[in-house]
């Protein structure tokens, strides 16, 4: 009977965020500049008070996030765990061991397509960019030794990290926003907030849908009959939405175009012409693998989505007519 009262108490008292009546509610829409990118929060909130209230508390969380995963700034979590002596482990805040758990099991699972231990390669690589030169291979040998997601050992009992070679540098950069938008929805979900759309770049992620729509719309790139592209709309509730390619970052050097996204296996950009959006549960999820999908490319790519079951839309680029292909497990139309 105790135990009855307990959970009665609990449901009274504790679970004011379950089921708010939000039927009148006001929309409210911030940006913010986050983690080098705008920073989007669209939700419903009883009155412009509690919006701004709420909204300050879950941009504070993704700065508390960038302060903890950001490969620019020196003082980052992330950088002082790249500079400690090679081989000696590391206990790390709860955030960063958690991100990269991830990243190191997706590593794992694409064979170093996904890495996050290409720093030294993706720095080499924006000097290469900004400069429309390639790096030497001198330069490529010189770092090899300071990459690959096998110099990396995790402690989950004790939290801890350690990096096997030294001069490491660990870059989060194709799952840390991902990763960010998720708690951003946390903190939105904490405050009783339960029809939100967030949003940092390329990394969407809905919970309810807008008061008297089926979802919060969202642009797709497709491809119709005759090879045209055109943007079609989707309506996303509850799911994340992540779209990774060389559409808008790129360089051309020697007559080749090259993305900002860098192959860890071989220290340059991508040249394969694609662009993948990932449509899951979490934001950090469909972010590193959309990253993964582009770096595996088309054919390995597809053969990772339908062995993770993940759902992938993969858009050929690269010759003159644009085509589009499904994974197995894609639902959105």
């Amino acid at each position: 009977m105790r135990e009855l009262f307990f959970l009665l108490g609990f449901f009274l008292f504790g679970g004011c965020c379950s089921l708010p009546d939000d039927v009148t509610w006001q929309r409210f829409e911030y940006v913010d500049p986050e983690m080098g990118v705008d920073f989007h929060l669209k939700f419903y909130a009883k009155d412009l008070a509690t919006a701004e209230h709420i909204a300050r508390k879950t941009y504070a969380r993704v700065e508390d996030l960038n302060a903890i995963f950001s490969d620019y700034n020196p003082a980052s979590e992330l950088n002082r765990l790249s500079q400690n002596p090679h081989g000696q482990s590391v206990k790390v805040s709860r955030e960063l061991f958690d991100i990269l758990q991830r990243a190191q099991t997706l590593a794992h699972e694409t064979d170093g397509a996904f890495d996050i231990t290409a720093g030294p390669m993706i720095r080499l690589w924006r000097t290469a960019r900004k400069q429309q030169k390639l790096p030497s291979p001198i330069a490529l040998a010189n770092i090899k030794n300071r990459v690959g997601f096998k110099k990396i050992k995790l402690n989950s009992r004790n939290r801890t990290v350690t990096l096997l070679a030294a001069n490491m540098q660990l870059d989060l950069g194709g799952i840390a926003k991902g990763f960010a938008v998720d708690e951003a929805m946390k903190t939105l979900k904490a405050n009783c907030i339960r029809r939100a759309f967030v949003a940092a770049s390329g990394d969407i992620l809905t919970s309810g849908p807008p008061i008297g729509q089926e979802g919060w719309r969202v642009l797709v790139r497709n491809v119709d009959q005759f090879g045209n592209l055109y943007p079609r709309t989707v309506h996303l509730r509850h799911q994340a939405l992540s779209t990774s390619g060389d559409t808008e970052q790129f360089v051309k050097i020697n007559g080749r175009r090259y993305s900002h996204i860098v192959d860890p296996r071989t220290g340059y950009g991508l040249t394969h012409r694609t662009q993948v959006t990932v449509v899951s549960k979490a934001s950090a999820k469909s972010d590193s693998h959309a990253t993964a999908i582009s770096v595996l490319g088309h054919k390995a790519g597809l053969t990772f989505a339908k062995r993770k079951e993940i759902q992938a839309l993969i858009l050929g680029l690269k010759s003159e007519k644009p085509c589009v292909t499904q994974s197995l497990y894609w639902r959105l139309w």
